[in-house]
C-alpha cells in the first residue's frame, strides 16, 4: 500500500497512559484491524469505510483522518491536547527536611 501521511498526526490512548500517534493512512489501517470486535460500531466502520476510501483517493486523507478523530472521540481514546502530567509533586525543602 502506498502510504499517505496526514497533515498532523492523531494522538491515541491505548492501554494504560500509553500514546500511539496515527500519522498515515497504512497506520490507521493497521489501527483499526486491531480494534476490538466487542468495541465496534457506526463510527468504527464509517472510520475503516473512509480509510479504505482515501487509499485509491476516493475521499482525501483528511476525511479519513476526520473520521478516525470522531470514532476515537466517541471510543474515549482521544489523546488529550494537554499533555497529562502524572506523579508530579512540589517539594519545598528548607533546614533538616522541612520547608522554611
Amino acid at each position: 500500500m502506498h502510504d499517505k501521511l496526514f497533515y498532523s498526526p492523531v494522538a491515541l490512548t491505548v492501554g494504560l497512559g500509553f500514546k500511539r500517534e496515527i500519522a498515515s493512512l497504512a497506520e490507521m489501517h493497521d489501527f483499526l484491524t486491531e480494534w476490538t470486535t466487542s468495541r465496534r460500531g457506526p463510527l468504527y466502520r464509517k472510520a475503516v469505510q473512509a480509510c479504505d476510501l482515501a487509499i485509491p483517493g476516493y475521499v482525501t486523507i483528511e476525511q479519513a483522518r476526520h473520521a478516525l478523530v470522531e470514532f476515537a472521540q466517541a471510543a474515549g481514546i482521544l489523546w488529550p491536547d494537554i499533555e497529562p502530567v502524572v506523579g508530579a509533586r512540589a517539594v519545598a525543602r528548607g533546614y533538616g527536611g522541612y520547608a522554611a
